[in-house]
């Protein structure tokens, strides 16, 4: 292939990902984005001008070394492109689908001073699928077992992260999981349209073959304590059970049948899936033709919005206090919905819900904000406009603004120092207060990213690697 040059390269505009129609996808649960042909790839994959100085590595918080598996996808070795990924990242096919790139990786691409950043996330996706369908399972080179065990808790991303680590270090691996579903928020808390369930556990079932073990229906706290983990076999634990406790707004009628979290309204819908209905006899929260309010702007809040669109809400709302440009969620995320028809109540919060006589929701009252000066948050802080309050009906509403931490872990471990809000302290290093146990991921950070997390994950199994090396392998003295 004749090789351009980067003024050659920044005349090629960025790829289109080919997508399902808004108007079909808004009623199925197949997944939206269709992903790269081959041909789209390598004409993605040559507008990256190969920077000596790789800031897109730094964006990374796993440090996929991207410059060089996008080199590799430019010449069509694909396979070569994927090996080269999981040098760092073990689950590709889950970062490329729901990882903010453009607000890490992509963010400090050269090429998107002047235009568009390289598709990162798109092309990383492209070579986890394409190895995944033309070749299968892989596996990595792993080192010889050093006899060693730690103890994982919580199968999310941070989990697997340093599940995928410590495996290759020569380390036995078990990971324990409260449910009796591997994955944690990939598997309940993210939709079937933007992260295929078959995926996650494809994930799994190769780390599961490189020897890590893995053990749900365990809730670490009451099944097993940390210092039982400790005292029965393992040299090490690391603590990854994310922030699943849901927050409420704490205002009149959040009591009534029809106001649901998040994490319920998601785990039914995808954990249990109640979106193949009858085909699974599972519970769900009936939307059809009904209307649902989804308050938040978050992620999960687009998520839980686009969900109800898909199970037949008459109308489907998101309401959240500040303006569009404070939103958290991904921007593909908030483009999406709308094309979906989702309607947007920006600049607005509900200070009360009203039920009918038998306990039913049946609307919100409504106050409509302005915003102020800047919050901790960096954000400006919405201010309710006296006099501005209205009643919309609605029939369920589904509240999306935040997690905090389950309390199992911290009230079983006394020795284990947590904050105000109850996340497990822990350095840069993933070191907690008690000795051989180590946190990361949303348990320390509060709600985050997949990829924060998994960046926590890898970060801790060096640490815990080091820390076990300290403790048990022989120290030779200094020779004068």
């Amino acid at each position: 292939m004749e090789k351009l040059s980067n003024k050659e390269k920044m005349k090629i505009p960025r790829q289109p990902m080919p997508e399902q129609d808004p108007l079909k996808r808004n009623t199925n649960f197949s997944e939206v984005n269709l992903g790269f042909t081959p041909e789209l790839a390598q004409k993605e994959a040559m507008r990256c001008l190969e920077c000596k100085t790789q800031h897109c590595i730094e964006g990374c918080p796993v440090r996929v070394q991207i410059r060089d598996f996008i080199t590799l996808v430019a010449v069509g070795d694909f396979l070569g492109a994927a090996r080269k990924i999981k040098e760092d990242n073990l689950l590709p096919a889950i970062c490329g689908r729901v990882c903010p790139q453009e607000e890490q990786c992509e963010i400090v691409c050269v090429t998107g001073k002047k235009g568009d950043p390289v598709a990162i996330g798109r092309l990383e996706r492209f070579v986890a699928d394409y190895e995944r369908v033309n070749v299968g399972f892989v596996k990595q080179e792993l080192k010889p077992s050093n006899g060693r065990k730690v103890a994982i808790i919580g199968s999310g991303p941070a989990g697997l992260s340093c599940a995928g680590d410590l495996i290759q270090m020569g380390y036995e691996v078990t990971v324990f999981e409260a449910l009796h579903e591997l994955g944690g928020v990939l598997i309940y808390g993210i939709p079937e349209f933007r992260l295929p369930k078959d995926i996650v556990k494809y994930e799994i079932d190769n780390l599961a073959k490189m020897g890590v073990e893995f053990i749900t229906n365990s809730v670490i706290g009451r099944t097993d304590t940390i210092d039982e983990l400790l005292s029965n076999g393992y040299d090490a634990v690391f603590v990854a059970t994310g922030a699943g406790l849901p927050y409420f707004m704490d205002i009149p009628g959040e009591n009534l049948i029809g106001v649901y979290s998040a994490n319920e309204f998601l785990t039914r819908v995808n954990l249990m899936k109640a979106y193949r209905f009858p085909e699974f006899d599972s519970p769900i929260i009936n939307v059809k033709n009904k209307n649902v309010a989804v308050i938040g702007g978050g992620n999960t809040a687009m998520d839980a919005v686009r969900t109800a669109k898909r199970l037949g809400a008459k109308n489907s709302y998101i309401i959240y206090r500040r303006s569009e440009k404070e939103m958290p969620a991904r921007i593909e995320e908030v483009h999406h919905a709308k094309e979906e028809g989702v309607i947007f109540k920006i600049l607005e919060a509900p200070t009360e819900y009203i039920g009918d006589e038998n306990g039913w929701l049946k609307a919100a009252k409504i106050i409509k904000m302005e915003l102020g000066e800047p919050d901790a948050s960096g954000r400006r802080r919405p201010v309710p406009l006296k006099g501005s309050e209205y009643y919309l009906d609605i029939d369920v509403t589904v509240v999306a603004i935040g997690n905090g931490s389950n309390p199992l872990i911290s009230q079983t471990t006394p020795d284990l120092n947590v904050n105000k809000w109850g996340n497990i302290l822990a350095d840069e290093s993933g070191a907690t207060s008690k000795e051989g146990v180590f946190a990361g991921g949303d348990i320390v950070t509060g709600g985050a990213t997949v990829i924060l997390a998994m960046g926590a994950g890898r970060n801790a199994a060096k640490t815990i690697d080091e820390y076990l090396k300290k403790k048990y392998e022989p120290q030779t003295e200094p020779v004068n």
